[in-house]
């Protein structure tokens, strides 16, 4: 447990340099409360939207090279912490020093957890359109007179190591469909 607890902290202290700086919600499932970025006065410029698609990115890029890593070095057998498990205690952390958000959303159609399935709209089309093919999905909301770009990567198989403790994920893996997608929620600054 000690190594689960480093590996998370290292992690949570790489993502916080790493941050967008923070934001607050009111606590509820805000994506309840996003709105299109329809009217010219609160749309972002798109020089701001470029330079958070480019953040959303770099975070993408950190938080599946540790998964990767984590998995490589670190899970040996069944009763190892999961590196999806330390990715998601990662993305408690960031949200609750209020850097951004991410969900770990599910694909398979049969979720790890309850909390891993698409909860709105957003979700639900971003987790459509990438098992469909697509490398990335993306829409600008506004929530509390913010901008927010809400953005979605998919998750293939990439070690067998994975299947380890999901067997299911074999089938996804053989056919190169996604088991999941990580959808972010970053302020437009």
């Amino acid at each position: 447990m000690r190594k689960a607890t480093l590996i998370v902290s290292g992690l949570a202290i790489v993502a916080a340099a790493l941050g967008t700086g923070p934001w607050t919600t009111n606590g509820s499932r805000a994506a309840a409360d996003d709105t299109a970025a329809s009217d010219a006065a609160a749309k972002p410029s798109d020089e701001a939207v470029a330079r958070t698609r480019k953040q959303v990115k770099m975070l993408d890029d950190l938080y599946k090279t540790a998964v990767v890593l984590i998995t490589t070095h670190y899970v040996n057998d069944e009763d190892d912490l999961a590196a999806g498990s330390a990715a998601v205690a990662l993305f408690d952390a960031m949200k609750k020093k209020g850097w951004h958000e991410v969900r770990l959303l599910d694909a398979t159609g049969e979720p790890i957890e309850d909390n891993n399935s698409p909860n709105d709209e957003f979700e639900k089309a971003a987790v459509a359109k990438l098992k469909g093919g697509e490398t990335y999905y993306e829409r600008v909301v506004q929530r509390d007179g913010k901008s927010f770009l809400r953005a979605a990567t998919p998750i293939p198989v990439v070690l067998d190591k994975c299947i380890m403790c999901h067997e299911h994920y074999k089938d996804f893996k053989d056919k190169g469909q996604i088991i999941g997608v990580l959808g972010y929620t970053v302020p437009v600054e």
